[in-house]
């Protein structure tokens, strides 16, 4: 692999770690649409972007989450849970079937998801307004039954495994909306669950079936590794409310690529 290409990738992992360490995400988000302009097939794409998340590359941002009190663990160990089961489903049928259906349905959800996280009507009308916003108020954390929580870990394991996504787009607006937690303690117990090798069974699936490519997956790895510490102090010096709000810009942004097939 030439010398400009383990650049290209070590930038896209970088820039997919920021993200991952702002938003609780995997970082295949941006991962798989760029090794495929890089010349990856999709499923390809989809495996390498498995591998790179194999890695415990999000260490460093859980670290600075613990540090900072936004993190559960035991919610994190019942969403890994799910996570490892619903991931192999997702590869079975990534590799099985064409997803554009499911990929336009979810893209969706991510579209009505994002505008609920956004609030663009009350930000309107805070903009519109001279009165001063009321301090936000951390809402009280609802306890659910671990099955709940195995749930959430399923569904983001098999929209991981089909598309690459590392399914932290799903768990954190489950963990927001489901749970009540603030932005940053979705966005740290997200970060938490997948952080052990919750996709193995898929890679294993993509690798046997010879989409995956080792060299570029560890070059990715060692990028995100960096950048998502750096998203991470980043998103523990905004306030919650702006992070949600961010985090909501980026996931419409996310549901047009879904919904158009990009």
């Amino acid at each position: 692999m030439p010398v400009e290409q383990f650049i290209i990738l070590l930038i896209v992992g970088l820039g997919a770690g920021v993200l991952s360490g702002l938003f609780g995400i995997g970082g295949g988000v941006i991962i798989v649409p760029a090794l495929v302009l890089l010349g990856f097939q999709f499923k390809e794409a989809v495996g390498t972007s498995l591998g790179a998340l194999l890695m415990p590359v999000g260490i460093f941002a859980v670290i600075a989450y613990y540090r900072a009190g936004k993190l559960r663990l035991s919610i994190a160990v019942w969403i890994a849970l799910g996570l490892i089961a619903g991931g192999v489903v997702g590869a079975q049928i990534a590799t099985n079937l064409d997803t554009s259906v499911l990929e336009r349905l979810y893209g969706v959800f991510l579209l009505y998801t994002g505008w609920r996280f956004v609030e663009p009507r009350k930000l309107w009308r805070e903009y519109r307004s001279e009165t001063p916003t009321p301090k936000e108020e951390t809402p009280a954390v609802v306890d659910l039954p671990w099955y709940y929580l195995l749930g959430v870990g399923l569904g983001a394991g098999v929209l991981a495994g089909m598309f690459g996504i590392g399914g932290g787009a799903v768990i954190v607006p489950a963990l927001v909306g489901l749970l009540k937690f603030d932005q940053h303690l979705a966005v740290g117990t997200s970060l938490a669950a997948l952080l052990l090798p919750v996709g193995l069974g898929s890679v294993l699936i993509y690798y046997n079936n010879g989409d995956l490519r080792l060299e570029a997956a560890t070059m990715v790895a060692l990028g995100l590794l960096i950048g998502a510490l750096g998203g991470a102090r980043i998103a523990l010096g905004l306030p919650a409310k702006r992070v949600k709000q961010m985090y909501g810009v980026f996931l419409i942004i996310l549901a047009w690529r879904f919904i158009l097939g990009a």
